[in-house]
């Protein structure tokens, strides 16, 4: 097997889940991200510590040797390795690594470690369902649309808390817990979300009739997010299958079922 073909075969199993094979590279990968996530978080817990730290650090080290052989593997299939290496994933992997030898010089840099939860994500490419990667995509896609939208939401809401706890500071006083406007700012916006820790509340009429009024706003501004990303989300769905191929030479990865060739650089899948 020339080096070219060899280059060619890991990259379609670690980089995909098309083949029986690569769909088992990825559910194993998956089996040892969690393992190692659920290490980090006993391995925490003093008691647990103090018996079993010895095999946590053993298993630690294990996994950390295969995601780093993981990692170079990567690297090695690409035909251009800084394309993945400063892509999202790659960034990813590579914080998914570094932690466990940080540790050597770094005391308590180990449970960085538990950022390995974010590689997680690609349990989307690894259960191959079309309607998972699709309602992934369709996310994606619903979120970057709405953010001109979201964005003008936001401002208005932060109008709302800023002005209403201006004048809460205004009517209540510092006597009744608003000392200051951050405060009362505070206290519009857990108010307004409904959250209501009942750290500060309004004593006087006045003030408990500007909090009612807020949390009626409240509670009509809550849709407003959701009926903008559903109807994005609706839009974005009528876009075409998308497969889980992953071109080996510039990483795109949102191709169509009966996609050939690349279609950000040409290159055949």
């Amino acid at each position: 097997m020339t080096e070219k073909r060899l280059k060619h075969r890991i990259h379609e199993i670690i980089f995909e889940a098309d083949t029986p094979t690569g769909r088992l590279f990825d559910i194993i990968l998956m089996v040892a991200i969690i393992l190692s996530v659920i290490i980090v978080i006993l391995d925490s817990v003093p008691s647990m510590t103090v018996k079993y730290g010895f095999y946590f650090h053993t298993i630690e080290w294990i996994l950390t040797i295969l995601f780093t052989i993981e990692y170079a593997l990567r690297i090695y299939t690409v035909n251009k390795p800084a394309k993945y290496i400063f892509s999202f994933y790659g960034i990813i992997d590579l914080l998914a690594i570094l932690p466990t030898y940080l540790s050597l010089f770094l005391v308590g840099s180990h449970y960085l470690m538990i950022i390995r939860i974010l590689r997680l994500m690609r349990v989307f490419r690894v259960l191959k369902l079309a309607r998972y990667v699709r309602a992934a995509k369709s996310l994606s896609i619903a979120l970057r649309s709405s953010r001109e939208k979201i964005i003008v939401f936001l401002e208005v809401v932060i109008t709302i808390v800023v002005i209403v706890g201006s004048v809460m500071y205004l009517v209540e006083g510092p006597e009744n817990g608003f000392t200051s406007i951050p405060v009362s700012i505070y206290w519009a916006i857990v108010t307004i979300t409904t959250v209501g820790y009942g750290d500060i509340a309004p004593h006087t009429i006045f003030g408990q009739a500007i909090a009612s009024l807020l949390m009626i706003v409240g509670y009509s501004i809550i849709a407003v997010p959701t009926g903008i990303i559903s109807g994005e989300i609706v839009r974005s769905s009528r876009r075409n299958k998308q497969s889980t191929q992953v071109c080996q030479n510039c990483l795109y990865g949102d191709h169509d079922q009966d996609a050939k060739y690349c279609k950000q650089c040409g290159e055949e899948l």
